[in-house]
């Protein structure tokens, strides 16, 4: 088992900031991309968290990621917006483009959102709970390197292509609906190869169509998708909307999240935010959620987030030993 050492939100994320400034990249992205990191972690999505700073890195050294790069953003009608985020951090392009979004959604009733030559954006759940807690409801989607293959087929076409739901209440923490198309996010994978553990058979299959138990082969064959042919079918409704409608590679162009060699990814990301149209939207949507909490032995999406998050808020988060000597090999390197 891990050895660990429990840091404060604080504290993670001044020492993933530290690291990504220690490799060039200035401080307003490390601070964006720190705090993505550390909220992801917070709220059990390890995979998105610490586990990534090291891969970060590499690629803002190889010049993979452009640690300077500087997001531009233009209106492309009355309420959308379109960031080219150029082959930097997706973190930064999607703060700037999430705050503009958010005022035009509560002007206009709707805005829609795209990103293009963008990287690995984390979490999804934490980009839309932003627009909620700015009073929207909110929808996200985002292309990944192609990892699933099209039903009954074995090359990969799609990423595991995450799909991201939030919608405020009021004096409470939004509703956040969180999920990959894919049986489990492949960072999973990514991190159980890291940690030296087999992954459960069910997750992927290796490059010859096989079930695999061994994540390297895994990473090198397909992730399975959730519900067989309908899964493959929202995969597909994803990479339409993150990489057709904003200009982004394909899954299949996208070259990988985890590697420091080749070209940037390049991948997209869509949201749409939405102002409530009824006026009694809170009170509905309650109404709603009792029918699912009434019941005995039902769990409310997202209830076990929000109190992961509230718990890492007051005790702090468990840090696997060997990530935080990874962040020191960072900072090593570059003195």
């Amino acid at each position: 088992m891990d050895s660990t050492k429990c840091l404060s939100l604080e504290e993670a994320t001044s020492l993933i900031r530290s690291a990504f400034l220690a490799v060039g990249v200035p401080g307003a992205s490390a601070q964006s991309v720190a705090e993505a990191l550390v909220w992801a972690e917070a709220e059990g999505q390890v995979g998105h968290g610490f586990s990534r700073v090291e891969d970060y890195a590499a690629q803002v050294r190889s010049g993979k990621i452009q640690a300077e790069a500087i997001v531009e953003i233009r209106a492309t009608g009355t309420a959308s917006l379109l960031a080219d985020a150029g082959n930097g951090f997706a973190y930064p392009a999607l703060e700037q483009i999430i705050e503009r979004g958010a005022e035009l959604a509560q002007r206009h009733g709707c805005a829609t959102m795209g990103v293009m030559r963008s990287h690995h954006c984390g979490a999804l759940s934490v980009q839309v709970e932003k627009l909620a807690r700015k009073g929207c409801v909110a929808l996200m989607v985002a292309n990944t390197p192609a990892a699933i293959a099209p039903y009954g087929a074995k090359k990969a076409v799609f990423g595991t292509n995450p799909i991201a739901f939030a919608a405020p209440r009021a004096g409470m923490d939004p509703l956040v609906v969180d999920l990959s198309l894919s049986k489990v996010a492949r960072g999973k994978v990514m991190s159980a190869r890291k940690a030296g553990k087999p992954i459960p058979e069910g997750w992927a299959l290796d490059g010859d169509g096989d079930p695999t138990t061994d994540p390297e082969r895994a990473l090198q064959g397909t992730m399975l998708p959730i519900g067989e042919a309908k899964g493959t079918a929202l995969a597909l409704l994803v990479e339409i909307l993150a990489s057709v409608m904003t200009g982004a590679s394909y899954s299949q162009e996208a070259s990988s999240f985890f590697k420091s060699d080749g070209p940037p990814p390049g991948v997209g990301q869509f949201l749409i935010a939405m102002k409530p149209m009824d006026e009694h939207f809170g009170s509905r949507l309650e109404g709603l959620l009792s029918l699912i909490t009434s019941q005995e032995g039902a769990r409310l999406l997202g209830e076990r987030r929000a109190a992961a998050i509230r718990n890492a808020q007051t005790n702090g988060i468990d840090v696997p030993v060997r990530f935080l000597d990874a962040l020191e090999r960072i900072a090593a390197a570059e003195t």
